[in-house]
């Protein structure tokens, strides 16, 4: 199942993304919202793979709430103004509707959403390879790359992509392979804490709330599914439970 979040300010056109989510078979509905700050309530709780958004919201539009969120889900945006269609795509949406569209144009875009995790999850990436006990290889514009595993500070899933993110390097490394496969290959120094990140425990400097904290200006959520792994990691190290 595909977990939905609906997000409009028209009551109507909400109800409408409600009754339709519910008609596809593998879409569930996970929350709904009239703005972009209860979406972002929501997006805190909730596992959330897909966001069905309008664009013309009061305060903060569909478009720039996408872009302001650190890990964003899948997203189809609607809107009654097509001028936005491009800007839609330069955000890697997967589709756009055009207010008013009916059931049939809104399962394609459904089916479009299904296509993408289908691909994302089924990826057979450039092969990692281990050259040694701290070292693997990737592939990275047109590159066969070196990293030293100890470094990585933390790893990015960008749709098809990987950012890699090594201490003391500028610019990540980014490749073509997927998160289980780089999973396979990371030592138990690491953790998947969202379905976007990949974190090097001994990278991590703080904890607060629902996000770590690597430096002042790098901080990384903890997604709903990875909290209790993490915790109990936390909990074997915590030494302030007495006081």
């Amino acid at each position: 199942m595909i977990r939905c979040l609906a997000i409009d300010d028209e009551p109507l056109a909400l109800q409408q993304l409600v009754t339709y989510i519910e008609k596809v078979p593998f879409l569930e509905l996970a929350g709904k919202a009239s703005n972009a700050v209860e979406a972002h309530a929501i997006l805190q709780k909730e596992a959330i793979d897909a966001l069905f958004c309008d664009i013309n919201m009061p305060d903060l539009n569909g478009m720039d709430f996408v872009k302001s969120l650190a890990a964003p889900p899948l997203v189809v945006f609607t809107t009654a103004y097509a001028d936005y269609a491009v800007d839609g795509f330069r955000v890697n949406a997967v589709d756009y509707l055009l207010k008013p569209f009916g059931l049939d144009e809104f399962r394609r875009a459904a089916n479009r959403l299904q296509e993408r995790l289908t691909s994302e999850a089924q990826q057979q990436a450039a092969p990692a390879v281990h050259a040694d006990d701290d070292s693997l290889y990737v592939k990275s514009d047109y590159r066969v790359v070196r990293i030293q595993v100890s470094k990585i500070r933390y790893v990015e899933a960008m749709s098809e992509y990987l950012r890699i993110y090594i201490e003391g390097e500028a610019k990540p490394v980014t490749t073509l392979l997927s998160m289980k496969k780089l999973e396979e290959w990371l030592p138990d120094t690491f953790m998947r804490i969202h379905r976007s990140y990949i974190v090097n425990l001994q990278q991590v400097q703080e904890v607060n709330k629902n996000r770590i904290i690597l430096d002042a200006d790098t901080y990384l959520p903890i997604g709903d599914m990875y909290r209790d792994a993490f915790q109990q990691y936390l909990d074997k190290r915590f030494l302030g439970r007495s006081m």
